[in-house]
């Protein structure tokens, strides 16, 4: 491109001796004679353009001296040095944790982080959530949607992207990174089971979770291999006020002697409802959670749960990315394995 020496005079009436306003966006397009959402699409090099619309926004830039410093890099090197995010819900513990950690990763490499949050779970929203980082010229992707039926319907997409998806399970998914659930759930079980319980019963996550599906397939394996059939298997949604719901509802029948429970919030609402009910914990009942929130150590009583590396996790998403577009990069285990944190809520029966 070539640069002229003097800024294009304004057609505004500036008065003598002021600099012309700087063109911008609108300006491109009307020259054009396209959609501002045209232009945007040129610079964030979408290819859905035709070539000679493409060209005509390119002539009108030129002619306008547009030059948006990222959108100038993304032109000249087809780099945007932005990672897209698409994720759920991020008022949980695990998404929010995990995001941030992308974004910590993604810095250190020199990337920008643009994230899509959906606003429900049908087809539609992920497609317009996918449409607008595409729309924005990510250089790739991280499917932050832990949820199956979000995961399945990667499957009805396209997308020629470098991507990762967290907290995928299935065997068939090149692209899947996540903490090992199944591992962390058995870590938490064989705990229990190590100090003499056998009544354990188990507060899973909301059904469609892949945490939830994955955290009750450890616990029912590890009693299996103790020769234990699970007999109290009950689903909350993540939220201290379902646990204290669900202790409830233990303390009004038979209580068991432990409970894993398949959070840390959820595990806040037990005990209040153990304590309500007159039982301590752990010395009538003992819990394990899962996560270690911050504030897991200052429960009453700190709690013993399974600790996620979500730094870790977040670092070898933006890893793994980055080696999908061409940086150098070694190989590493596409699961983070969870650690058990004993703390006082769990005693021998």
């Amino acid at each position: 491109m070539t640069v002229n020496s003097k800024p294009p005079s304004s057609s505004s009436g500036a008065q003598t001796g002021q600099r012309a306003r700087a063109a911008n966006i609108r300006d491109v397009a009307r020259a054009a004679g396209v959609s501002h959402q045209t232009v945007s699409r040129v610079i964030n090099g979408h290819h859905s353009l035709r070539d000679e619309t493409r060209q005509r926004v390119l002539d009108a830039m030129e002619a306008l001296q547009f030059r948006p410093n990222r959108a100038a890099r993304s032109l000249v090197t087809s780099r945007s040095r932005i990672i897209g995010v698409l994720m759920t819900n991020g008022a949980y513990f695990g998404p929010s944790s995990t995001q941030a950690a992308i974004e910590s990763a993604a810095a250190s490499a020199g990337y920008l982080v643009d994230t899509a949050t959906l606003t429900s779970l049908d087809e539609a929203a992920f497609s317009e959530a996918l449409s607008r980082l595409v729309d924005h010229a990510v250089e790739g992707l991280i499917i932050l949607a832990p949820q199956e039926t979000t995961l399945q319907q990667l499957q009805h997409f396209s997308i020629n992207l470098p991507m990762v998806t967290v907290h995928s399970t299935s065997p068939a998914d090149d692209h899947g990174l996540s903490v090992d659930q199944v591992a962390g759930a058995r870590l938490a079980t064989r705990h229990l089971l190590e100090l003499g319980h056998r009544d354990i019963a188990h507060i899973a996550g909301p059904d469609g979770w892949v945490e939830s599906r994955e955290r009750i397939r450890g616990f029912k394996t590890e009693m299996a291999d103790w020769g234990l059939t699970p007999s109290r298997i009950l689903t909350g949604d993540w939220t201290s006020d379902s646990g204290y719901r669900i202790g409830q509802e233990l303390v009004a029948g038979n209580p068991p002697s432990a409970v894993f429970s398949s959070n840390d919030q959820m595990s806040l609402g037990l005990i209040h409802a153990f304590r309500e009910a007159g039982l301590r914990v752990p010395e009538d009942v003992s819990i394990v959670g899962f996560d270690d929130v911050p504030d897991a150590a200052h429960f009453a009583p700190p709690l013993t749960t399974v600790r996620q590396d979500f730094p870790e996790l977040g670092r070898r998403c933006v890893a793994h990315l980055l080696a999908q577009l061409g940086a150098p990069a070694q190989e590493e285990p596409r699961t983070v394995v969870p650690e058990l944190i004993v703390r006082q809520s769990t005693a021998s029966h």
